[in-house]
């Protein structure tokens, strides 16, 4: 979970292009002529252009993406982080995960399989039958999938943003109240869950199939894993339990999603305001990678519950059929192991999100100082 803020700075508009500088060079003039052509006969290429350089121009009204607090003076907008920056929510999203991913494999595997006594057990075993490998299955696409869709969440979190600030305030620079940004968030979260749950069910099966290093086999055979990778999980998927196993938990997902991704955008901006001293317009570098760990700490640990039901609903392949939907899965995991089931893993989520979300922000705050930096030679 990560955070994506503020309302888009408009250099450009569908029928045409406003401006690309203050003094524009040869070079923008034949740039200006093409992206006229490309909004007039090619809407679509248009699109994708206009989501990658909509930020290319400097613009004196722009706030600094760290002024998340106290933003600009006048409309006080605490959520304020350019919204161009597609690439940076994309190395965001990628990076999170590839940190993440390890401690990711020990919780699946701790909700869905009963025969762990604890997290470090769990790694144990893990690294005695798997090797290092083990925690890593289904990994290059997992960062793959997420590194696309955080720039979509991101982007439907800033656009939720501005429209509900318009529409009950008139305009887009007005300050969100708690209600705005949970409202957000959560329209984020639901975006996230339609797109995401194909690689979601496909990681589930990836982590949680067994597959023995051949340094730690016996003289017998290997069997052959059903799954060669994440792209044949799915095809398998598809083949043989049809297009709704590709969305199977996907009612959990949606539930966890869009309920921590509510709590987690209103923290993070709550903490925000709380921890930046009185006078300063923006918070401070260290405020923003603790505001956003806490937060991350505080919407994973309350959406472990639901994590657990997911885990569960997505391991169930063909043939088994253990759980029928969402209430039935949570009624048949607490009569078999009690209420406890649905806290398994949520040391894990809350020792995973802090880290995850410090790296976020610390590549979100590289990302764009880089780029400012090579603005300003310009």
């Amino acid at each position: 979970m990560a955070v994506g803020i503020q309302q888009p700075i408009v250099l450009m508009r569908r029928s045409g292009v406003e401006r690309l500088s203050d003094s524009p060079t040869a070079i923008e003039k034949n740039l200006h002529h093409f992206l006229n052509y490309c909004s007039h006969h090619l809407p679509f290429l248009w699109e994708q252009l206009h989501i990658f350089l909509v930020l290319r121009a400097p613009d004196p009204d722009a706030v600094h993406p760290m002024e998340t607090c106290k933003g600009r003076v006048e409309g006080d907008n605490h959520l304020a982080l350019p919204a161009g920056h597609c690439s940076v929510d994309a190395a965001q999203g990628g990076l999170s995960t590839a940190v993440g991913y390890p401690l990711d494999t020990v919780k699946v595997r701790i909700q869905t399989e009963g025969h762990y006594n604890g997290i470090w057990h769990c790694i144990q075993e893990t690294y005695r039958t798997e090797r290092v490998l083990g925690f890593y299955k289904g990994v290059s696409a997992s960062v793959f999938t997420v590194s696309l869709i955080s720039s979509v969440s991101f982007g439907t979190y800033r656009n939720f943003l501005c429209n509900i600030c318009k529409l009950r305030y008139g305009t887009a620079d007005a300050k969100p109240s708690g209600l705005d940004v949970s409202l957000a968030g959560g329209a984020a979260g639901a975006v996230r869950v339609v797109l995401m749950t194909p690689s979601e069910v496909a990681k589930v099966r990836m982590q949680t199939q067994r597959n023995p290093h051949p340094s730690v086999t016996s003289s017998q055979p290997l069997s052959k894993p059903k799954y060669r990778g994440s792209l044949h999980c799915l095809k398998v998927i598809a083949k043989e339990e049809g297009f709704g196993g590709l969305y199977k938990g996907c009612s959990a997902l949606l539930c966890r999603d869009c309920s921590s991704s509510a709590i987690y955008f209103l923290t993070y901006s709550s903490l925000c305001d709380w921890l930046t001293p009185a006078g300063k317009n923006k918070p401070g570098f260290l405020v923003v990678l603790l505001s956003g760990g806490s937060a991350g700490v505080l919407a994973w640990g309350l959406a472990t519950p639901l994590d657990v039901l997911k885990s569960r609903m997505q391991v169930d392949e063909s043939g088994q059929h253990k759980y029928k939907g969402l209430i039935h899965c949570a009624r048949e995991s607490i009569r078999q192991e009690g209420l406890k089931v649905l806290f398994k893993g949520l040391g894990l989520n809350c020792i995973r999100a802090f880290p995850v979300n410090m790296v976020v922000f610390v590549t979100y705050e590289a990302v764009l100082r880089f780029t400012d930096h090579f603005a300003n030679k310009k």
